[in-house]
């Protein structure tokens, strides 16, 4: 197999050409949750794929990047055919430099500045602004929640703290004004524009600003009713469980989700029914008794009948 197919963004994620959008995303959930590194600690096989693997949906999931891949004009890194990168591939990127800046896109800034000095001489006056400078971060689900800092690594052996704000949505991109190639002639430097991944929990998921989570609880516990804990990224809550829940049902704690600004989102907390691990004869004998006295139809009504 060549390194072409090696990192073929569809291999990787092991989807067909034609994939549709939720099918690709749909297959870089399940394997995020397998490769995850707060699952693997220690693995370095299961890292090095779970980046594999994230940079690739980070392709496929922009329609234009993913239309640009399959037309042949750039490769599976997002850099152009047959030009130098302008950027690290996040996959192939060391782990212990993750963020790093690729020095190559910073040729740009050179290059802006050389047409400038053929088109008005070395001592020209005129005032340019400075290129703007990309980087590529990805963060965890909890930073992208509660926020927090993070820094990139400059061209130029510097280093650029980031803050992130909370709340901060997977493929949002940030500005910090003033901090990306210096200006000509005076001119006002460039930007830095950080583009942000948030890597997916095993745990949590996000619709909009609510917090939703699938939450196992056991049969008294359904039956009976319980108040048990619940560690949210931002700390453990009191979740009071009713009587007679059944698996689905859903919870919805207002206030407890993601904060946006003024904005404030719910947690959604989808009851799931666990057995025990193994073969209880006492509760067996129980249920026995139970359903010979109080059987009852459970897809009544359900519209799998009709």
């Amino acid at each position: 197999m060549s390194q072409d197919e090696v990192n073929d963004p569809y291999v990787l994620l092991g989807v067909s050409r034609d994939a549709s959008a939720a099918d690709i995303k749909k297959a870089y959930r399940r394997l995020a949750r397998e490769l995850h590194p707060d699952l693997n600690a220690g693995d370095e096989q299961k890292q090095e794929r779970f980046k594999a693997v994230a940079a690739a949906y980070h392709l496929l999931r922009d329609a234009e990047q993913r239309r640009r891949y399959d037309a042949g004009e750039i490769d599976a890194s997002g850099a152009e055919r047959p030009q130098q990168r302008y950027y690290r591939s996040y996959a192939g990127a060391d782990p212990t430099h993750r963020y790093e800046f690729d020095g190559d896109f910073s040729d740009l800034g050179d290059i802006f500045g050389q047409a400038f000095r053929q088109r008005y001489g070395q001592s020209g006056s005129r005032a340019m602004r400075g290129a703007d400078r990309l980087f590529h971060m990805q963060i965890s689900f909890r930073d992208a929640v509660l926020g927090g800092k993070h820094t990139v690594t400059l061209p130029e052996s510097g280093r650029l703290e980031v803050t992130i704000p909370a709340g901060i949505d997977d493929g949002q991109t940030l500005r910090l004004a003033g901090k990306g190639e210096p200006g000509v002639n005076g001119g006002p430097a460039g930007d830095a524009l950080v583009r942000i991944e948030v890597t997916p929990d095993p745990v949590f998921s996000r619709d909009g600003n609510d917090l939703r989570l699938e939450f196992p609880v056991s049969i008294d516990e359904a039956v009976l009713g319980a108040q048990t804990d619940v560690a949210l990224p931002g700390g453990r809550i009191k979740v009071k469980i009713p009587p007679n829940s059944g698996s689905g049902r859903v919870l919805r704690l207002k206030g407890k989700g993601i904060r946006r600004g003024a904005q404030q989102g719910d947690l959604l907390i989808t009851l799931k029914i666990v057995l025990p691990p193994a073969e209880d004869t006492a509760l067996a004998d129980a249920v026995r008794q139970w359903r010979a006295a109080h059987s009852y139809d459970p897809r009544a009504g359900w519209k799998g009948n009709q």
